[in-house]
């Protein structure tokens, strides 16, 4: 925020930024390889959350959706070039990848990912006013002194909602809090799939005893 009305100009900056990377697949599902691939994840069983529920198979890009599996790659690439940045040549892959089915009015509650450094969700079907919410990193120390606000703006919100669209690629940081509220209007399952990833390579430093090696 910037008055040049006033003698002294005043500047509020944003700091410590965090990334929520958006792109949506230009190409829709594919309604013979895909929905089958999608069809059999489904009949491998799924497992009831508190809210929803998720594939028994963990690890679903393994053999199957391979190209999405792609199109999530290539996302994650461009997301730790131009976000992390790392000075190291590193290997980002995803870990562990599952479907998750959520009926009409279910949720997903509050989480994030351990053992995971970048996570991602793609979403398969959904509907007008689907989403996922994102909590304040500091939302805990923000609470011990409650200020109402007249307006939500960037300083004051302790959450973010951002809309699910069919065919869309949603990534950030795994430590960072996030949820699915209920879509009360909805009449259909949404569906979506959800990866973590870890790295492969030298980080930190062997002088500074900091070196971890991964393979």
């Amino acid at each position: 925020m910037k008055n040049k009305t006033e003698k002294n100009r005043i500047d509020i900056h944003d700091i410590f930024a965090c990334p929520i990377y958006v792109t949506k697949r230009d190409s829709n599902l594919d309604s013979t390889e895909e929905e089958k691939e999608i069809g059999k994840i489904v009949k491998e069983g799924m497992t009831k959350n508190s809210g929803n529920s998720s594939s028994n198979n963990s690890y679903i890009f393994n053999g199957k959706l391979k190209n999405i599996k792609q199109y999530c790659e290539q996302h994650l690439k461009i997301y730790v070039e131009h976000v992390i940045n790392p000075k190291e040549d590193l290997d980002f892959y995803i870990t562990q990848s599952w479907l998750n089915v959520t009926k009409p009015g279910e949720c997903h509650h509050v989480h994030h990912h351990p053992n995971s450094i970048i996570s991602g969700v793609f979403y398969i079907s959904t509907e007008k006013n689907d989403c996922i919410g994102f909590e304040e990193p500091n939302i805990r120390k923000h609470g011990q002194i409650m200020l109402p606000a007249k307006e939500n703006n960037t300083w004051n919100s302790i959450n973010c909602f951002f809309p699910a669209n069919n065919n869309e690629l949603i990534l950030f940081p795994s430590w960072l809090l996030h949820q699915v509220p209920p879509n009360k209007k909805a009449t259909t399952d949404r569906i979506s799939i959800s990866f973590n990833t870890f790295v492969r390579g030298t980080i930190g430093s062997e002088l500074n005893k900091t070196e971890l090696i991964f393979k």
